[in-house]
């Protein structure tokens, strides 16, 4: 190759301190990567006792009570439950979730929502058509590739066939969230509830509404410490936590030695035969609250590592739960009435009263788990399109996904505090948590399965097993808990309804406004015969164009140049793209593209996230932007004079060869900041540069690269000035705000979620406010509506 064409290596990472984001981005790539070191697993193993495994830990408060609210007919009814609860625990949480479940995690992000991230990137059943060739290079997009005759090409073409099937997975997806979010409101309800109610045992005479107001109390300052972050309560919580499951291991085995050993035989699964023969499948409600709180296990993924969250369920949690139920079982068949409060009155006297404030500190804690898995989950609706844009507060430097969203935050504590002031009673709450539960371990079986199929490629024995296995426990258990609607289990199911409504509602305004801007977009045909003038005055300055589309010019563009006399010298569509991954790198965020010739100083930037980014207040978008902007007309210049050349070394990794050259004819080049991908055919917007993020100021550097050629260097050089002296001249953001209206003839329910709902959740919304997402100052903003009819 010859000397005088080559590009020599480029330092162009920035030279600053690096700010909180970054930092907890490249911890998050080392957390996908299991990169932990041991004693850092240890650490967070212990963390998560205090956040993920508080609500499963507080069970064994209330499991028998809801198991036996009538009383118990004979003994071995006891023995039947306990072996019930033995393998409830052994095939749900520990092979399901820990083994199996858990392993579809997203690069670390647990919840249903993570499950659908990877069907979305191996099959196209996005409702919203805005994927593109170049998201599959992403570093973090690990797709994995399969036989066009295999069965998990035959599920993709299965999936993607109909619009009812991808509106299915979409809606059996909010379905699971919409339970998950129950959970965190009724979670806190029954756990404080149960556990304030221990001071009836010692005070027998104490009013009913004396446990509901302390239990009130405690929920306020519960969630009033959310903002505090995960890992700041993960530590004050995590010791009572474990000190909790010692407690109640230890208890449990002094019972075992001290009431009857013989409750043992429950690991005898004949045991559950004989109690189902006698009538036991209606006790199945109480029998579920046994593995409450194993949904956190995957929705809290995202605040800890994947071996952190197993060691400490394997070596902690399980052993002492078991030990615990059996512990209580043995107690209940010598001491059957004191059924109803078994826990405490199981309690040694002399160490009651300690038992009873670690168990308050527990109930307490165990409600972190879900709202905690609730946060995560409603961040990843939001990123995705399905939830309105609410605030989002990252508490931590180390783990990414711990957040807090205080919109959220408050109104869950109102919810959990009418929960638990109008029910009163925790049989009624731990019915309608039940439904809850079993409704989220549903979901994440049939999504589950559906990765397997299509993701892991698993063979279809190892499938059928899963399935089995999962359905035959959360099947009957479904069936049992859906007939107590009426007592309790209505709850949740309103709780679901109100969210889903929001949700689903969103998500179709969203399709809908995407639809009318894709269809209504400007030909370029029109742009090229309007000239470089555009048929309007070009006044000095850069005018970002915010759009929803990726590609195209859009219908507001047109309705801006028919509507004012000018527009700025140079015009960027900014087109900000939430992706089916955890996160984008940031060197690899930008999309640049050049429109129409030269002369009309247009382009367009694709701006691509993850769910779990962070955008913050030291991150300058803009800075960022107009680096890659640079960079583009650099790299664009340089290939225009290496066209005639054989070959040509980028950054001393990438090679094009002279037959790419017709990326650099046809103006349709598009640079991604992929690290080592090649260029991509050509066409309208896959003509792919990998190139590394640029210097603080691409312009002022003077030997980016060394080429023979002076006119087009020369050329360059005037573009760059240009841009920098238009820049310089001021930078104006135009939001183009889209506004939907149902038409005459639409139906009764489509005019009210157009015309009502979504106009008001885009009201209260902070979707479209890109003063604040993207830190621009209000008199730089200008706003240029329009009004659809769908």
């Amino acid at each position: 190759m010859d000397t005088a064409n080559s590009v020599p290596p480029l330092d162009l990472e920035p030279k600053i301190d690096q700010p909180m984001e970054e930092e907890a981005g490249q911890l998050e790539n080392m957390y996908g990567e299991k990169k932990f070191s041991s004693l850092l697993v240890l650490r967070l193993a212990f963390q998560s006792l205090g956040v993920v495994y508080g609500d499963l830990g507080t069970s064994p408060l209330y499991v028998f009570y809801n198991t036996f609210p009538e009383g118990i007919k004979d003994p071995e009814d006891v023995v039947g439950a306990l072996s019930l609860i033995i393998y409830s625990l052994t095939l749900i949480p520990l092979i399901k979730y820990v083994f199996v479940v858990l392993k579809a995690n997203d690069n670390g992000q647990g919840g249903t929502f993570a499950l659908c991230s990877l069907l979305y990137r191996h099959a196209k059943v996005n409702i919203i058509p805005n994927q593109h060739p170049t998201d599959e290079q992403l570093t973090t997009y690990n797709r994995q590739t399969f036989h066009e005759k295999s069965f998990a090409a035959k599920t993709k073409r299965w999936l993607e066939a109909t619009k009812i099937r991808k509106n299915l997975l979409l809606t059996i997806v909010l379905i699971g969230t919409c339970m998950v979010i129950g959970d965190g409101i009724l979670t806190p309800a029954i756990s404080v509830l149960s556990a304030v109610g221990g001071i009836g045992v010692d005070h027998p005479h104490m009013s009913g509404d004396v446990v509901v107001v302390v239990s009130a109390v405690i929920l306020v300052g519960l969630f009033s410490m959310q903002h505090y972050g995960t890992d700041r309560v993960g530590w004050l919580f995590a010791p009572i936590v474990l000190l909790w499951f010692l407690l109640i291991g230890g208890i449990g085995a002094f019972n075992i030695w001290k009431y009857d050993s013989s409750v043992l035989r429950a690991f005898s699964p004949i045991y559950i035969y004989r109690y189902f023969k006698r009538g036991g499948w209606s006790t199945l409600g109480g029998i579920m609250l046994s593995i409450t709180g194993t949904e956190a296990l995957f929705a809290d993924l995202a605040h800890f590592p994947l071996s952190a969250v197993r060691l400490a369920f394997t070596m902690i949690v399980f052993p002492c739960l078991l030990l615990a139920y059996i512990g209580q079982a043995a107690y209940i068949v010598q001491n059957q009435d004191h059924v109803i409060d078994a826990f405490y009155r199981s309690i040694p006297e002399s160490i009651y009263w300690p038992v009873f404030i670690i168990a308050t500190g527990s109930a307490i804690i165990a409600s972190q788990a879900t709202i905690s898995a609730a946060f995560s989950i409603i961040k990843q609706a939001l990123a995705l399109g399905c939830f309105p844009r609410v605030k989002v507060v990252h508490t931590s430097k180390i783990i990414l996904g711990q957040i807090y969203i205080p919109d959220i935050n408050w109104i869950f504590m109102l919810m959990c505090i009418a929960v638990t002031i109008g029910f009163r009673n925790q049989s009624q709450i731990g019915n309608a948590y039940g439904t809850a539960v079993v409704t989220v371990m549903l979901v994440t079986t049939f999504l589950t399965i559906l990765v397997m199929l299509l993701v892991w490629q698993t063979h279809w024995i190892q499938v059928v097993t899963f399935a089995v296995l999962s359905l035959i426990v959360e099947c009957n258990f479904f069936s049992a808990v859906i007939l107590k609607v009426d007592k309790g289990g209505w709850a949740p199911l309103a709780i679901a309804v109100v969210f889903f409504i929001i949700m689903y509602v969103w998500h179709y305004g969203r399709s809908k406004r995407y639809e009318v801007e894709l269809h209504s977009k400007v030909s370029m045909s029109l742009i090229l015969s309007l000239g470089p003038s555009l048929g309007v005055v070009r006044v000095p300055g850069i005018g970002l164009v915010y759009t929803e589309l990726p590609s195209g010019v859009p219908h507001i563009f047109s309705h801006l140049i028919t509507n004012l006399p000018a527009i700025h010298s140079v015009v960027i569509f900014v087109c900000v793209k939430y992706l089916p991954v955890y996160s984008v790198p940031q060197e690899e965020r930008f999309l640049v593209k050049r429109i129409g010739p030269k002369e009309f100083h247009m382009f367009r930037c694709v701006a691509r996230y993850g769910y779990m980014d962070i955008r913050k207040k030291d991150d300058d978008f803009e800075k960022h932007l107009f680096e890659n902007l640079f960079l583009f007309v650099r790299l664009e210049s340089m290939m225009e004079v290496c066209s005639d050349s054989e070959e040509y070394n980028l950054y001393g990794q990438q090679t094009v060869r002279s037959g790419d050259s017709q990326l650099i004819d046809n103006r349709t080049m598009t640079i991604s900041l992929n690290v080592d991908t090649t260029v991509a055919s050509s066409g309208d917007d896959n003509g792919i540069i990998p190139a590394k993020s640029s210097d603080p100021d691409p312009i002022a550097g003077n030997n980016f690269f060394s080429l023979a050629g002076q006119t087009s260097h020369e050329t360059e050089l005037d573009e760059l000035d240009y841009l920098r002296s238009c820049r310089d001249a001021g930078v104006v953001h135009i939001l183009g705000k889209t506004i939907l209206r149902a038409g005459r003839d639409a139906k009764f329910i489509k005019k009210i979620s157009i015309d009502y709902i979504y106009a008001f959740l885009k009201r209260v919304s902070r979707d479209n406010s890109v003063s604040e997402n993207f830190h621009v100052p209000h008199e730089r903003l200008l706003s240029v509506g329009q009004t659809f009819l769908v």
